[in-house]
């Protein structure tokens, strides 16, 4: 294994998998830290955690973990993927973790670029904007567990770390990597927000790190490894499923929400209320058997607006009410693959998590893109085949896509 990454969700892994295995790396995505040594042939190792809103102290032992075995491995470089819309809060989780990678790597000097320009997200003068919008004005502001309140990466990375916070310009990014390594090199410990609008610029920070052994980014900021590793390019071989098939989303984004109206227009739909899951009104029995009955794939969503999510979470509790949601599709899942499905769709990367603990995988084989930052993933050793959706990718069409995809037929 020659890189590998640490991914602080389950859609964020499956999202950099994708970015790797189209540069050409034989890639594995790991759920969880794996108990045994990877394949000889893989050269990239993804593990997927569900770090980015555990308690700090959780969220760092765990990637220390990550990075020691990644490290075992043979792996020469770290990356730590983070969500391109820096998903945090002032506790962290990007600083603390960044900051003991770097040291338990012997790292002094980050880089730290969540852009992905091919889904909106650049960032210029350390301000990360999503299409034509700052961060704050995205819809951003009104996530549930990580409002994103300030645009400027500087200020949010600061809040997170005593480390130094600098900044790499898109004058030195457009400089070439030359400038960039000049503007990284014996800065003492300090992380960098580095600029970024387009492909060209993460190709150039990509290969500006050659030598650096923790980046911190989005999947953008892979898309200029792989040639650091001499790899060579290989066509993805995949084998879609057919079989009963189900949509699961649990985002609240509003792209998700588009899409979840798109999708109800002609599939059968059943909305799932946190007043539902806590009062006990629906159980995975009862849903498994209504997807069951359908003659098409069906959509069971918890995607409500943000007031009506304000008003549960007063009402419950902000955990109890968003663990409610993930320990119902946890167990929907686990039930929808004992019942023999065999293609789950999953929005949101809360949700994704609770749907890769509930199969039980452990290794997930990446297939064909789907969406830009979404790839087919087929579960190791089982007949089953997932995509995982961060909220906000995708276009309105994507569930049918994406069904369309882990069957084969596109």
């Amino acid at each position: 294994m020659k890189l590998g990454v640490i991914a602080d969700d389950f859609t964020g892994a499956s999202d950099i998998a994708l970015t790797l295995s189209e540069g050409g790396m034989r890639t594995a995505q790991y759920v969880g830290v794996p108990s045994r040594a990877a394949n000889s042939d893989i050269e990239a190792g993804v593990v997927g955690l569900k770090s980015r809103t555990a308690p700090a102290g959780d969220a760092i032992e765990v990637s220390l973990k990550a990075c020691d075995w990644l490290v075992d491995q043979g792996c020469e470089q770290i990356v730590f993927k983070i969500c391109s819309t820096f998903d945090s809060t002032d506790e962290g989780n990007i600083g603390p973790v960044g900051a003991a990678l770097a040291d338990r790597l012997g790292e002094t000097s980050v880089l730290v670029c969540p852009a992905f320009p091919e889904n909106g997200r650049t960032v210029y003068e350390g301000h990360l904007f999503v299409k034509d919008r700052l961060l704050s004005e995205s819809g951003m502001q009104n996530h549930p567990l990580t409002p994103m309140r300030d645009p400027d990466l500087r200020r949010v990375l600061a809040a997170q770390t005593d480390w130094t916070v600098g900044h790499v310009p898109i004058s030195t990014v457009r400089g070439g990597v030359d400038a960039i390594v000049a503007t990284l090199s014996d800065a003492g410990r300090a992380m960098f927000i580095a600029d970024a609008v387009r492909n060209e610029d993460l190709v150039a920070l990509g290969r500006a790190a050659v030598d650096r052994k923790l980046i911190v980014g989005g999947s953008g900021i892979a898309l200029g490894l792989p040639e650091n590793f001499d790899v060579v390019r290989r066509e993805t071989r995949w084998h879609g499923l057919s079989g009963k098939a189900v949509v699961l989303s649990g985002s609240c984004s509003t792209a998700t929400r588009e899409q979840v109206a798109t999708f109800k227009a002609f599939a059968p739909a059943r909305e799932i209320a946190v007043a539902d899951i806590m009062e006990n009104r629906v159980s995975p029995e009862q849903l498994v058997d209504w997807v069951l009955q359908q003659d098409t794939p069906p959509l069971i969503y918890s995607s409500a607006e943000p007031d009506v999510i304000t008003a549960a979470q007063e009402r419950y509790g902000k955990d109890e009410s968003s663990q409610s949601v993930e320990h119902l599709f946890s167990d929907l899942a686990a039930a929808l693959s004992q019942a023999g499905v065999t293609r789950i769709v999953v929005a949101g990367g809360e949700t994704s998590g609770a749907v890769v603990s509930g199969v039980s995988a452990n290794t997930l084989e990446v297939g064909p893109r789907i969406a830009a930052g979404v790839p087919a993933l087929k579960v190791t050793g089982s007949e089953l085949v997932l995509a995982l959706k961060s909220g906000n990718f995708g276009g309105p069409d994507f569930f049918r896509e994406a069904l369309a995809v882990l069957e084969g037929r596109a």
